[in-house]
């Protein structure tokens, strides 16, 4: 499998829809079949991500490679960095800016990159949580782009829940002596769910310090671990991204946005998300597919929330496949409703 090293693009005087100014230096990685050789797969990465999606410290290993769901001998995939997600050290000063940017912007950003590589069709774009949220902007903005729009453990919107907890997550990152390992804590018990944390702790206690429940030291291990790899600044822009996701910002209706996407959607929800509710997308699907045939949804069953895109990848797999298996069939991508036992 081919990996490339990271390259830039520079997008001069981007203006974002604040009207704020500045020049954006845009970093990706291209996996798989060189690029306009093969089908073209856009991945955008989650919060604490980035564009190293595959090989042996890539974060959707499980998915993208050799053989596997996404395969690179077939595909040319590519993964854009959010600029200011820490990754490289380019864009370190518009994080001090971050509020000046909203999930439309990046969308927008990610669409200049396309042109400068010259690309004018993707096969597909994924991506999960703020991701699957920039995958809905951009396919909004260019509703020719792509044949495929795969969001995940996502929504088109923020909603009241989502935006009020973001808010208490920019108050930590603030406010706090230790900003990223409070705000880690406080964001995992909203990735999973209580019936996950009772099903792998069981209100035991820690066999080290037996004054410390193991769910306690947990939390603060998952804390401990986002401060040695994301900085500051890199959370608090992720975080505003997460909280602006609305495709709707123009005062448009969901369904007159969305009708003019002429790409197959396959929403991929999951039943026990707190984060980003499953009812939420099954009204996105009911709304949705009144007035367009394409799309389709998804249900990951799990007890663990919003990380089960991280963890079930067997019922992951189970739907993501038929839709790559079609462009060697040219038949259906997607069965209509999809849900496991």
């Amino acid at each position: 499998m081919k990996v490339k090293k990271i390259e830039y693009l520079k997008i001069k005087r981007f203006k974002t829809t604040s009207q704020y100014i500045c020049d954006i230096d845009l970093s990706y990685q291209l996996f798989g079949k060189n690029l306009h050789e093969a089908p073209i797969i856009l991945i955008n990465h989650a919060l604490t991500g980035n564009s190293n999606v595959c090989g042996p410290n890539g974060w959707w290993c499980d998915m993208v490679g050799t053989d596997k769901v996404i395969d690179t001998k077939r595909y040319t995939v590519l993964a854009f960095n959010v600029p200011g997600n820490g990754y490289s050290l380019q864009n370190k000063e518009i994080s001090e800016y971050y509020k000046k940017f909203t999930a439309r912007d990046i969308a927008q950003i990610f669409a200049l990159g396309l042109d400068l590589l010259e690309i004018t069709q993707l096969f597909a774009i994924i991506g999960a949580s703020v991701g699957g949220g920039i995958a809905w902007e951009l396919a909004a903005l260019r509703p020719k782009l792509a044949k495929h729009l795969i969001p995940i453990a996502t929504d088109w919107k923020a909603t009241d829940w989502l935006i009020s907890n973001c808010h208490i997550q920019d108050l930590i990152l603030n406010h706090s002596v230790a900003p990223i390992a409070d705000a880690r804590a406080h964001a995992m018990t909203l990735y999973r769910t209580p019936e996950s944390l009772s099903h792998k702790f069981n209100r035991s206690l820690n066999a080290k310090n037996p004054e410390c429940y193991n769910t306690e030291s947990w939390l603060d291990y998952h804390g401990r671990q986002l401060e040695q790899r994301f900085s500051l600044s890199a959370y608090k822009m992720m975080n505003q991204i997460l909280k602006t996701i609305d495709i709707t910002r123009d005062n448009e209706s969901f369904i007159d946005v969305a009708q003019k996407i002429t790409s197959s959607i396959h929403i991929i929800t999951i039943n026990s998300d707190l984060f980003f509710k499953p009812e939420e997308n099954w009204t996105t699907y009911v709304d949705l597919k009144s007035v367009k045939d394409n799309v389709f949804i998804s249900e990951i069953k799990s007890l663990h929330g919003h990380d089960a895109f991280l963890i079930e990848f067997g019922q992951l797999k189970r739907f993501l496949k038929p839709i790559f298996k079609s462009d060697q069939n040219s038949k259906s991508a997607s069965l209509d409703i999809q849900r496991c036992a």
